[in-house]
């Protein structure tokens, strides 16, 4: 008799001491708004104000603090400063990756984007390594900019001026070019299969930025065995991922290991080379998985970016006009091309301040910490979940004075040079970085400048009524719908 309940006090005891010890890590963590019990702080991070709850936070705790999402807590990193101290100066202890519940439920933890550990290492590697050999940063990627851009010019020159949404174009031309990486295929515009990918992508991003969504991410694990409206939001990303697989059976069926044509290619060739070893991480479910990684990141971010800067463009014309005698003094009449980005200031600090002020993915993806740490103080467990808000880099008044205005001189010193400043990291930073900044860089000059030497762009609306507030504020930004009209130049 006596032993059972000493087994028994044993382990109540032991219940305490584990409840005692969380409590005392929790109390070690940056301060916060105070949790409710299993929904953490989600009544106070009301979906479709999101950022301005994690404004609040901010101008009440600080540049680091502490929200619970659900029982979990997620440290909350403010401003480029800290951001420097966590994410590029302990680059390596910031680099884990956190939850990401969509990604997670389809994907299964495969890929590039939502994987850890070896598995994240190796396959950004072999994706920057296949991209660079493919062309990132070279001609031949640059060519197929150029192709595209100038399908654009045809498309916009057929409008005969009149106003039209530049949205599923946009989407179109940048879609094409990492399908011309990823597939070795560029699809025509009216292409049934190619507008339901582009559907599913906007699809997937909505509902990313939803309410459904946000409970989703709070709640994923209840959630993906309950009906309701988040399986919409999980069946567009689930229907990317049934493309992707069918895309690899077919160049299965035709692969010649010595030629590869892209980068499912390549990555076969790879899961025959390493078919005898039992822990490769070379096999069909890290193939699907990456591919859909790098499909849908230079798809959506770099066209919104684009329908976001075209429209700051019609809102201020002076500078549509200042890219355009630049590009005529610079370029004339041939062709733009990347290494006239040197040459070209101005445009360049246009494009800089563009991806400032639209500031595509505020929240930045979540990280996590791979050990033990410290920032200013407080104890940050290995396993935390850690969210640089790239928002409050961006806008950062001390790197940035005046941030809520679009200034593109900001990026300009007094003879009118480039002036970089280091907290412009709309790519993120450390060992997470995006790794298509590259393309996504050349991609924005040269459909601004191929499109801008070809036509002035205006609206039937007065510029100083066009709202450039975003229509969608949550972990993402996107655009007010508006239309716009190419005018032929020449």
């Amino acid at each position: 008799m006596f032993l059972p309940i000493a087994v028994i006090i044993l382990v109540l005891l032991c219940l305490v001491c584990k409840a005692w010890l969380k409590k005392g890590t929790k109390a070690l963590l940056p301060p916060g708004p105070p949790p409710l019990p299993l929904i953490g702080n989600i009544l106070q991070m009301r979906p479709q104000k999101f950022l301005l709850s994690l404004q609040k936070c901010q101008e009440k705790y600080g540049p680091v603090y502490t929200v619970y999402f659900g029982s979990k807590p997620a440290v909350m990193l403010c401003g480029y400063d800290i951001v420097k101290e966590t994410l590029i100066d302990q680059k390596d202890v910031f680099s884990g990756r956190g939850k990401m519940p969509l990604a997670e439920y389809v994907l299964k933890g495969y890929g590039i984007t939502a994987s850890n550990g070896e598995r994240w290492k190796q396959m950004r590697r072999f994706a920057l390594t296949t991209l660079r050999n493919f062309g990132m940063g070279k001609r031949s990627i640059e060519e197929r900019i150029e192709e595209e851009a100038k399908f654009l010019v045809e498309k916009f020159g057929k409008t005969e001026g009149m106003p039209f949404d530049p949205t599923f174009l946009f989407g179109c031309a940048v879609s094409n070019i990492i399908c011309s990486i990823v597939f070795g295929k560029q699809f025509d515009y009216t292409d049934e299969q190619f507008l339901s990918l582009l559907k599913n992508i906007s699809g997937t991003l909505r509902f990313m930025n939803s309410t459904w969504g946000f409970i989703f991410y709070n709640f994923h694990g209840f959630l993906r065995n309950i009906p309701g409206p988040h399986h919409g939001g999980m069946r567009c990303l689930t229907d990317l991922k049934a493309f992707i697989q069918e895309r690899v059976k077919k160049s299965l069926e035709t692969l010649d290991i010595h030629s590869p044509r892209h980068f499912i290619d390549c990555f076969l060739t790879k899961i025959q080379q390493d078919k005898q070893n039992p822990e490769t991480e070379f096999h069909m479910e890290n193939l699907v998985a990456s591919t859909l990684n790098l499909f849908f990141a230079g798809t959506e971010t770099i066209s919104t970016t684009l329908r976001y800067g075209f429209l700051i463009l019609l809102k201020y014309p002076e500078i549509q006009g200042k890219i355009q005698k630049e590009i005529d003094q610079i370029i004339g009449d041939k062709s733009p091309s990347a290494e006239d980005r040197s040459r070209m200031p101005y445009t360049e600090a246009v494009i800089h301040e563009i991806q400032r002020f639209c500031d595509i993915v505020p929240t930045g993806l979540p990280h996590c910490t791979t050990e033990d740490t410290f920032i200013r103080g407080y104890f940050i467990p290995k396993g935390t979940e850690v969210f640089p808000l790239l928002t409050t880099i961006l806008k950062d008044p001390k790197y940035f004075p005046q941030p809520e205005v679009f200034s593109p001189d900001r990026f300009l010193d007094d003879r009118g040079a480039m002036k970089k400043s280091e907290a412009l990291l709309p790519f993120s930073a450390g060992r997470r970085v995006c790794p298509g900044e590259g393309l996504a860089r050349m991609e924005l000059f040269l459909f601004l400048t191929i499109l801008l030497q070809k036509f002035t762009l205006t609206t039937l609306v007065s510029p100083e009524d066009l709202d450039l507030s975003p229509d969608i504020s949550s972990t993402g930004h996107l655009p007010r719908y508006y239309k716009m009209s190419a005018i032929p130049r020449h």
